[in-house]
């Protein structure tokens, strides 16, 4: 006998070699239907795989996110038994699951594939699925696992295994299909009831440009065909609201292939737009006791081997700069941090001085591939609303606190409403990958979690996240789209003061190591303004977007008028334009509608007589003739309503 230990801590015992699908079945035949995937002692296993000892299961479900991993991972398998029948020859290499779906690899040789041929492959692959065909795991020797690839022709599986040790190397197989495979399937193919693929793609083997180009086939699978359905629905939103064609449509940011790629540009709306939300977070900081600081785009490259960064990303930045001075080399700057770990380094502090809370819109350059660019989200120039807090061990928990109260304002102000906390810590079994001692890592992810729990914040806690020089908390948010983000970004660090040699004076007259609080709400600039843009479709809260009202003038024997409204609304501080064209007010309804400015007015004979406005709402509510001085009560209410208060 057996005893398995269930998540909510319960034990139960069965003979040896029960499945994770007997014990569902044990526990109702409700959680057995919907039971897809399982996990038993950290380890993902089959829901038919027989288990020989005592342990801890957890069964997964398709609302489970590892529920779904699974799911979609044993429809990449659906989709390569398709793809080698219709186009005999081809070489299969990896079909991982992803965020949202899955995709897979293949050398297509002489074939072509485009979208077009989607619909062949599509109804082949909901024919396999229909056989109901169970999915099993088997055990194989690194020799035959060889073999039958060598015998296929197939060298990036051969690859793949030659790198597998003799006796970890397990095969998948359902129907007439075969593929070298880690395990995590779903029970048989007929759970899936719905397959669409969504892209082709260029993806070099492994990821490396040296490498062979593959063709990467995109696909998306549900277990009903309604799910299927609402999830294109979305993304057919999630186009209209696309920051590159939204940011296009606004006049907010371009890019110049004479520029560079992934540098932006900044239109006029775009800075207004970015000024505003750098106003607004300079005005929380100071209430928060920041100062503002400034540092240069490039520093010497001695700063950032001290730093880590270097060795750490070096080849990920730009080429070092080369002075006409021998052996003087700078970089493009990828950090703002040991900048300002200089500027603390500046002048001596005491106990008494401390914390102190350095803040700077600095921008920074990082040397992305040009594959992974990606309008503003995935740049090479950004601007992060970077702060960095110096503090002594007793003020660590109390700064780290401020810190998610100032992130949650950040987020409520601009309406991102909808988020859980992930505590990123080290990965143990990978120390090579963090610098700094153990006991500070430890003390720094401790007060994190601490941080987390005492604010009340929904989070996990996960393991090999963190920066390579300590934990951090991020906040994942979930926009209009249901789609999650990563924003914003709170991290303890005990190591740079230690490679800067960062003191103060203690209360004993000794010198002391203070701790290092990295934090930034925004991230980037330029990332953050894309997931708003795509947040909000480009209907930004009042208080922030770039024009608040349009007047427009019936006539030009309105003008006079609508000048006067225009100086009257300004200075109630009230944003607006007049669009005086000789153009119908119909015209110049539907094109404020489509620039998504929040208050169009219209004003001819009447309004003008009785010193009015007639007001009407994007998206079209009509307000009615109201005065001068109710619109501007109209919009700071709503502006008040929105904007939270810190």
């Amino acid at each position: 006998m057996i005893n398995i230990t269930l998540p909510d801590g319960s034990v139960k015992t069965f003979n040896e070699g029960v499945t994770p699908m007997d014990v569902a079945l044990d526990i109702s035949e409700g959680l057995a239907r919907n039971v897809i995937s399982a996990k038993f002692n950290d380890q993902i296993v089959e829901t038919v795989t027989p288990l020989e000892q005592d342990g801890s299961l957890t069964l997964y479900t398709w609302r489970d996110e590892l529920g779904k991993k699974a799911f979609w991972h044993s429809s990449s398998h659906v989709v390569a038994q398709a793809l080698e029948e219709l186009y005999p020859g081809i070489k299969l290499t990896i079909g991982p699951a992803i965020e949202n779906g899955f995709y897979y690899d293949v050398d297509f040789g002489e074939h072509n594939i485009s979208e077009k041929d989607f619909p062949e492959i599509e109804k082949r692959a909901i024919e396999i699925t229909r056989g109901k065909h169970p999915y099993k795991m088997r055990e194989v020797t690194k020799k035959d696992a060889l073999d039958y690839y060598k015998k296929q022709g197939n060298e990036y599986k051969v690859e793949l295994i030659s790198n597998l040790e003799d006796g970890t190397i397990t095969f998948c197989d359902h129907d007439s299909f075969t593929d070298l495979c880690r395990g995590g399937h779903i029970p048989n193919t007929g759970y899936i009831k719905a397959l669409k693929l969504l892209s082709v793609a260029g993806a070099y083997w492994r990821g490396d440009e040296q490498n062979p180009q593959l063709t990467r086939v995109y696909g998306i699978s549900f277990p009903k065909q309604k799910e299927l359905t609402e999830y294109l629905e979305l993304l057919e939103e999630a186009k209209k609201r696309d920051h590159r064609k939204l940011g296009k449509e606004l006049e907010l940011f371009t890019f110049s292939q004479k520029v560079g790629q992934g540098l932006p540009l900044w239109l006029p709306k775009g800075a207004a737009l970015r000024e505003r939300l750098e106003q607004f977070l300079k005005k929380a900081q100071k209430k928060a006791g920041y100062e503002m600081v400034i540092s240069p785009h490039i520093g010497q490259k001695d700063l950032y081997v001290t730093s880590g960064h270097y060795a750490k990303y070096g080849e990920d930045s730009f080429q070092p700069i080369h002075t006409p001075k021998e052996d003087e080399e700078f970089l493009l700057k990828p950090m703002n941090c040991p900048h300002h770990c200089e500027i603390y380094n500046a002048k001596p502090f005491s106990y008494r001085e401390l914390p102190k809370r350095y803040a700077e819109f600095g921008t920074v350059y990082r040397y992305e591939q040009s594959g992974e660019l990606h309008g503003l989200t995935r740049v090479r120039g950004f601007t992060q609303d970077d702060a960095h807090i110096f503090c002594t061990q007793e003020q660590l928990d109390q700064e780290f606190k401020n810190v998610i109260d100032l992130s949650l304002y950040v987020l409520g102000s601009l309406g991102f409403d909808h988020f859980t906390a992930q505590v990123s810590v080290r990965d143990l079994d990978k120390p090579e990958k963090y610098i700094g001692a153990v006991e500070n890592w430890e003390k720094a992810e401790q007060a994190i979690i601490n941080a987390a729990e005492e604010k009340g914040l929904d989070f996990k806690v996960v393991a090999g996240e963190a920066a390579f020089y300590g934990p951090k908390l991020d906040f994942m948010v979930k926009d209009a789209l249901g789609r999650n983000w990563q924003l914003g970004t709170i991290q303890v660090d005990y190591n740079l003061p230690e490679r800067f040699d960062l003191t103060y004076k203690g209360s004993d007259n000794e010198l002391h190591r203070p701790v290092m609080i990295h934090r930034a709400p925004f991230g980037s600039m330029e990332r953050f303004v894309a997931l708003l843009l795509e947040h909000t479709g480009g209907n930004f809260p009042l208080w922030l977007t770039p024009e608040q009202a349009i007047i427009l003038p019936v006539s030009e024997k309105h003008e006079k008028y609508a000048e006067k409204v225009l100086k009257s609304i300004e200075n109630n501080e009230i944003r607006a334009l007049i669009d005086a064209r000789n153009e119908t007010v119909g015209k110049k309804i539907r094109e404020a509608e489509m620039n998504k400015i929040p208050f169009m007015l219209i004003v001819g004979e009447n309004e003008e007589a009785e010193g009015t406005i007639s007001v009407r709402r994007h998206g079209g509510e009509d307000i009615g003739n109201i005065s001068l001085d109710d619109f501007a009560d109209l919009v700071e209410t709503e502006i008040n309503s929105t904007l939270k208060t810190f």
